[in-house]
């Protein structure tokens, strides 16, 4: 039984008739959206999703899974259901503090599919909803400066407002963003980006990225050393409303 569903439709006093008409379908058919495995149409789980105040990767999160590449849905998993991430990037935005455009044009570099692309963009965005839930995960996200001063896309339009959007996220109550300067000599972060996830029950997980597929370990000891890791880089980067200023700033270098 999908009990996400279930529950969202109580709290929102739907019924499976009061639904189906709203969506334009059969109560029937919303009925068998409750079974496992049953899927709504793309259409027709924005519309319901909408209705009921909850995001489509809440109400059915296999859809986002599937969108995933393979190897990434156990992290997928894991981001979801953390309490506090983490997360260190070199040469890219985060991705839960990415554009839909910043998105596809990195995207775009791994796939000449369109389909393809489209798909992982999708899941990509959606992933951000975590950010907006009730009872959202503490996010820490730290980013060398170079990250925001490497032009995506044709124009320095894209990355105008991918900065003013770091900026929106870095003021929500569950975000905090710092930046290291790109005059700062080399430090541990050169070593390459990562993610460490704190889970509900304390159990702690880490992504690294790699060219091919990324790593995602639970080893204490691999763990450890990423939270040292941490420790340094973040010694590195500026404090909240430093980093704050000079996003901003460099959000208004691009034109």
């Amino acid at each position: 039984m999908n009990h996400l569903l279930i529950a969202a439709m109580s709290e929102a006093g739907e019924t499976a008739e009061s639904l189906a008409e709203q969506v334009g379908v059969d109560p029937k058919t919303v009925q068998r959206w409750v079974s496992p495995g049953r899927t709504p149409r793309p259409r027709q789980r924005a519309e319901a999703s909408e209705i009921l105040g909850r995001s489509v990767e809440d109400l059915w999160p296999d859809v986002l899974k599937r969108r995933a590449p393979v190897w990434f849905r156990r992290w997928a998993d894991i981001e979801r259901e953390a309490a506090v991430l983490r997360w260190f990037e070199l040469a890219w935005v985060p991705g839960l503090l990415q554009t839909e455009a910043y998105a596809r044009a990195t995207l775009a570099l791994a796939t000449p599919n369109p389909d393809e692309v489209d798909e992982l963009v999708t899941a990509r965005v959606q992933r951000q909803s975590i950010l907006h839930r009730p009872q959202p995960p503490l996010v820490v996200a730290v980013i060398d400066e170079a990250a925001l001063r490497r032009r995506a896309g044709r124009d320095g339009k894209l990355m105008r407002e991918q900065c003013e959007h770091i900026a929106a996220c870095a003021e929500l109550p569950c975000v905090q963003v710092h930046i290291v300067p790109v005059d700062t000599p080399i430090y541990l972060g050169l070593g390459g980006s990562f993610i460490l996830a704190e889970m509900p029950t304390g159990a702690r997980v880490a992504h690294q990225d790699g060219p091919a597929r990324a790593h995602i370990t639970d080893d204490a000891t691999e763990v450890a050393s990423l939270e040292r890791r941490w420790a340094r880089i973040v010694g590195e980067a500026l404090p909240r409303a430093q980093s704050l200023d000079l996003i901003r700033k460099v959000a208004a270098s691009w034109t």
